[in-house]
């Protein structure tokens, strides 16, 4: 796993998908400030770095979840991954909408599901895991079975592993936010000093560089 972890994160930061910038720092659409910023859409763009993500989950789905019946996607980031995936391995596919729509069907999830599938959730980051957990929940309400989640990228807060713990929902990640750094480190994108720097964002972002 930690070879994956090393090799996926090493590709983000390839292709710019992650960005890292301690001294520059993004504003999230939540209004915190990041010294990271994350756009797993990018990977789209790129085949051998697509391909790889796709095959990456393959194995792990495969091997975790041998009975899965069908891949599911969280909009809008996950969805076309999710879609590579479940072609890949010939199953149905589904995605869940942040929130229903607003007219038709009013759909939440949009593709066939039948009560009591086994479904295994693709995301693309996750953060707080609030938005991931809301996705594996619109699942479960339907009556389907949520195996568990895989993602290309975890920030590895704190808060996200309490609120996956408490879901009792297994989340396996093809990176996160320690790997990265060290990564970024040895491919010269940071510096020694920025380490610390991203080290301090982790324990409280939504405070730090206030």
């Amino acid at each position: 796993m930690e070879s994956m972890q090393v090799e996926v994160a090493r590709l983000l930061l390839q292709i710019n998908a992650i960005k890292v910038q301690p001294s520059t720092p993004f504003t999230w659409a939540s209004g915190w400030k990041s010294p990271i910023y994350c756009d797993n859409r990018k990977i789209l763009s790129f085949p051998v770095a697509r391909t790889c993500i796709r095959d990456r989950f393959v194995e792990i789905v495969s091997g975790q979840y041998p009975d899965v019946e069908v891949i599911a996607g969280v909009a809008t980031g996950a969805v076309a991954h999710g879609a590579l995936v479940a072609e890949k391995m010939g199953l149905p596919f589904i995605y869940v909408r942040s929130e229903p729509k607003s007219h038709g069907l009013e759909n939440l999830i949009e593709g066939n599901l039948e009560t009591g599938q086994k479904v295994v959730i693709i995301e693309d980051l996750v953060s707080t895991g609030g938005s991931s957990l809301k996705a594996a929940a619109a699942i479960s309400n339907f009556g389907a079975k949520v195996l568990g989640m895989i993602a290309i990228f975890t920030y590895e807060f704190p808060q996200a592993q309490e609120n996956f713990s408490k879901a009792g929902l297994r989340l396996t990640t093809l990176s996160r936010y320690q790997v990265l750094i060290d990564q970024a480190l040895k491919m010269g994108k940071i510096t020694v000093e920025e380490v610390e720097k991203l080290m301090l964002w982790r324990e409280d972002p939504a405070n730090w560089g206030r």
